[in-house]
C-alpha cells in the first residue's frame, strides 16, 4: 500500500521500517528531517510537511509525543486533516486523552475521513521487532482495511469496537497500572536492600517466579540496577501520561489516589532533572526517601 507515517521518534521509526520492509510504500514525516535518512535509504519519500504524507483517499499514521503535536500534525494547512478526504483513515498511534481522539476523530467524519485509535504497548525494542501490542477502535470498514497493516508491528492487536475513545482509554489505564508495577517493585525492592539483600537478588527470585512476565522482568532489572541512563520512555512523558490518567479520571468521577501519588513522583523527578532519564527513575525517590544514596541522588 501507499502509506504516510508522520512521526518517527524511536517507537514511529520502527513501525515505519517495519512497513518498509514488508513491501509498503511510505511517505515518512519528521520534525527534525534527518531522523527519515535511513528509511529514505530504504525506499521512502521524505516529504516538508505532515499533510504532504496523506494521499487524499489513502492511510496515514501518526506516533508523536502528545496530545499537543498531535493537534499541531493534523491541523492547520498543512495538516493531515486538510488533505485526507472522503475515505481516507487517520490511525493515531499516540497516547493521548479521550477529548483529544474525541475532538479529531469528528474533524475526521466532518470531512468524510475516519479516525482510527491504535495506541500500542511496548518500548522501542518491541517496535523493532514487530512485538507491539496494539490497540485498535474505530469505524468497522476502516478498521478493517487497517488491521493487516497493524498486524505487521505487533503480535497481537485487540479490537475494542466503533468508538475512538475506548483505545485510548484503555492505553490510558494499561499505562497507569505499569505505574503502579514501577512504584510496588521500587519500594520491594528498597525494603530488601535495607535487610542487606541485593536488590538484583530479590528481583531475580520475583522474575523467575511468581512474576516472570516480560513488564516485570524488564523493568525490575532496570530497577534493581538504577539503569535509566537508556530509556525506552522518558520519565517526562510518564508525567504527561499520568496527568492525562487523573484528568480522565476526574471527568468520569473515579478517585484514583495511586496515579495522584505517581504524578507527583514523576513532578519530583522533574525537578530534580531527571525527566530525560527512562520513568522507572522515579524508584530513585523510594531509594531516597528510604535513607540510601541512590547512584543520581544529589548530596
Amino acid at each position: 500500500m501507499d502509506i504516510g507515517y508522520v512521526g518517527l521518534g524511536g517507537m514511529g521509526h520502527a513501525m515505519a521500517s517495519n512497513l518498509i520492509e514488508k513491501g509498503h510504500t511510505l511517505r515518512v514525516w519528521n520534525r527534525s528531517p534527518d531522523k527519515a535518512a535511513d528509511l529514505v535509504a530504504k525506499g521512502a519519500t521524505r516529504v516538508d510537511h505532515p499533510g504532504q504524507a496523506v494521499a487524499s483517499d489513502g492511510i496515514v499514521f501518526t506516533m508523536v509525543a502528545d496530545d499537543a503535536a498531535l493537534e499541531q500534525v493534523v491541523g492547520g494547512p498543512d495538516g493531515i486533516a486538510a488533505r485526507l478526504g472522503p475515505g481516507g483513515i487517520h490511525v493515531s498511534m499516540s497516547t493521548v486523552s479521550p477529548e483529544t481522539t474525541q475532538r479529531l476523530a469528528a474533524l475526521h467524519a466532518e470531512r468524510g475521513a475516519a479516525f482510527i485509535a491504535a495506541p500500542v504497548f511496548g518500548r522501542p525494542v518491541a517496535a523493532a521487532s514487530a512485538m507491539l501490542f496494539i490497540l485498535c477502535a474505530g469505524d468497522d470498514a476502516a478498521r478493517a482495511r487497517v488491521l493487516p497493516l497493524l498486524a505487521t508491528m505487533g503480535q497481537r492487536v485487540f479490537e475494542l469496537g466503533t468508538d475512538p475513545v475506548s483505545a485510548s482509554i484503555v492505553k490510558l489505564g494499561g499505562n497507569f497500572m505499569i505505574m503502579g508495577v514501577i512504584e510496588a517493585m521500587a519500594e520491594a525492592a528498597t525494603l530488601c536492600e535495607k535487610y542487606g539483600v541485593p536488590r538484583t537478588a530479590m528481583m531475580d527470585v520475583m522474575t523467575q517466579s511468581i512474576f516472570a512476565t516480560p513488564l516485570y522482568v524488564n523493568y525490575g532489572k532496570l530497577i534493581a540496577q538504577h539503569d535509566y541512563a537508556n530509556p525506552g520512555f522518558k520519565l517526562s512523558l510518564g508525567l504527561k501520561d499520568a496527568k492525562l490518567v487523573l484528568g480522565a479520571a476526574s471527568n468520569a468521577r473515579v478517585p484514583m489516589p495511586l496515579a495522584s501519588m505517581m504524578h507527583d513522583r514523576f513532578l519530583s523527578a522533574l525537578a530534580k532533572d531527571r525527566g530525560e532519564l527512562d520513568w522507572t527513575a522515579a524508584a530513585l525517590h523510594v531509594s531516597e526517601e528510604a535513607g540510601l544514596r541512590s547512584p543520581l541522588s544529589r548530596p
